[in-house]
């Protein structure tokens, strides 16, 4: 709607004050993008993890939501490796009962596989959350050297921190030192 103000037209477009959380903005991009797939329900995608658990979460991925010509009984299609497809298979069951509460009616009726390679082409690219990494058991001498140098400070915190830094600093330095 446009307003007179002397004598000129101007605009009135009004924008929130201040910051706007990023999910707001795109609140709407992601929906509209989500049902061009069949997600009515756009949970299904941002929080896959808690849908269906993190250990499920890390090898698989929601694709799409086929509604058959009555628009009753969807299949949803998950994405997965080769290598986890069979594990997934047997879990099915359940991640149909935690995806229909999610939907809160039995929108779902059948879930479908595509097993694809962690990447590749580019609709078939998928990536999933690796391994936590081990991290090797450190030096006894720089454990000790550590603690030395930690020995002084009365606050936990810091001196965990500074026993942190210090055993960071000795394995960097003595790693660096094996490779000249």
């Amino acid at each position: 709607m446009k307003q007179p103000t002397g004598g000129q037209f101007q605009s009135k477009t009004r924008r929130m004050r201040g910051f706007e959380a990023a999910s707001g903005l795109l609140k709407e991009r992601i929906r509209s993008a989500g049902e061009a797939r069949g997600f009515a329900v756009t949970r299904l995608l941002t929080a896959w993890a808690e849908i269906v658990g993190p250990d499920l979460a890390a090898i698989t991925r929601p694709v799409k939501v086929g509604y058959a010509k009555g628009g009753m009984g969807a299949t949803l299609t998950l994405l997965t490796t080769s290598t986890n497809g069979p594990m997934v298979q047997m879990q099915l069951p359940a991640i149909k009962e935690k995806v229909n509460a999610c939907y809160g009616y039995a929108a779902i009726s059948r879930i479908s596989l595509t097993q694809t390679a962690p990447s590749g082409f580019a609709e078939g690219q998928a990536m999933f959350t690796p391994a936590p990494k081990q991290t090797p058991a450190p030096d006894p001498a720089i454990k000790a050297e550590a603690n030395r140098v930690a020995e002084g400070v009365h606050d936990n915190a810091l001196r965990q921190a500074l026993e942190s830094l210090t055993e960071n600093f000795l394995s960097r330095s003595k790693s660096q030192r094996g490779r000249t």
